[in-house]
């Protein structure tokens, strides 16, 4: 298949992957106000909603993007199996896409930055907060594999999981329709709204929450790290993506597998990994230690300019490349 060809299937999939769920939102709505809609599609939409944002959260981004932890080669291929249910694109492709966003996070070159079109005033941002959102989809730029991804290209298990990336998506639709039909007691009309519910829905929910972290992560909420990028704490992002809004911590320390690192700070996600951790599936769990924490805090003391403190700091600077990207040239 030519490169054209291939850019212009990766666009109609895109907008497929976009549209159909919007308008499965749509029909939900509208079985919403007609009363068509069950206990039981609110579960299945609940328990799908969770495992394949955590198979985002913990196994695309946390443990294959960041490599914050390591994993038993069959919890490994689950994560990624169930992060491809979220129908976001290819485990590989979603990697670079976000590798290549540390690397050039809010200059040119970043994929999704809210900050790099030239508009001023509120038409700014607008257009800021459409392209980090969604907008960026479109543009039919794909970042490549081979500069910030040659890791998981050499990686069998993953070269194969991204590989039947159809499959896992049609999987991702198909098992909330088997399972309301199964747990209905076989009535056809449970699975139909399962599948518009638990599947679409989450789709589309889940496609949100995920691309809030892009864009309102990136112009509103707290700063209380020192970082050369335009990241915020977002307390309700961090909600409905399952501890991902604590985004400016992140970019701050981008190989931390916690991204709440203050006190009293919703990370579901990471819980989850120190629960494996304990069960001996993860291993190497890598979180910032309190000097360093402290050492980053924007609102520290500012200390005199010193030969040993200005080594003391180099590490901090270098931490921004520490995601297992290509170099800036």
């Amino acid at each position: 298949m030519t490169t054209l060809r291939m850019a212009r299937l990766e666009r109609q999939i895109t907008v497929a992957a976009v549209v159909l769920p919007f308008l499965g939102f749509i029909v939900a709505l509208w079985l919403l106000w007609g009363g068509a809609v069950t206990g039981l599609d609110l579960a299945i939409l609940a328990v799908m909603y969770v495992l394949v944002g955590f198979g985002v959260t913990i196994g695309f981004h946390r443990m294959l993007t960041h490599r914050s932890f390591e994993a038993k080669p069959w919890l490994r291929g689950t994560l990624a199996i169930l992060g491809s249910m979220s129908v976001q694109g290819a485990v590989i492709h979603w990697v670079a896409d976000h590798r290549k966003h540390h690397t050039f996070t809010d200059e040119e070159g970043d994929p999704h930055s809210p900050h790099t079109n030239d508009a001023a005033g509120w038409r700014g941002v607008l257009r800021g907060l459409w392209h980090s959102h969604m907008g960026w989809l479109f543009d039919g730029e794909r970042s490549s594999a081979r500069r910030f991804a040659p890791d998981l290209r050499k990686d069998p298990l993953i070269r194969k999981i991204d590989t039947l990336f159809p499959l896992w998506a049609v999987l991702g639709l198909a098992i909330p329709a088997v399972a309301g039909f199964i747990l209905s007691g076989f009535e056809p009309i449970a699975a139909l709204t399962a599948f518009v519910w638990a599947g679409l829905v989450r789709v589309f929910l889940l496609h949100h929450a995920t691309w809030s972290v892009n864009s309102i992560c990136h112009m509103y909420g707290k700063r209380p790290f020192e970082t050369e990028d335009e990241s915020r704490n977002n307390w309700l992002v961090a909600f409905v993506s399952l501890g991902e809004g604590w985004h400016h911590s992140h970019h701050a320390f981008p190989t931390s597998a916690r991204h709440g690192l203050q006190r009293l700070q919703f990370d579901p996600s990471y819980a989850l990994i120190k629960l494996f951790e304990r069960l001996g599936w993860a291993t190497n769990v890598k979180q910032p230690k309190p000097e360093q924490l402290e050492a980053k805090r924007a609102d520290r003391p500012a200390a005199p300019a010193t030969p040993s403190a200005e080594a003391d700091a180099a590490p901090a600077t270098q931490e921004r490349e520490l995601v297992g990207a290509g170099d800036r040239s």
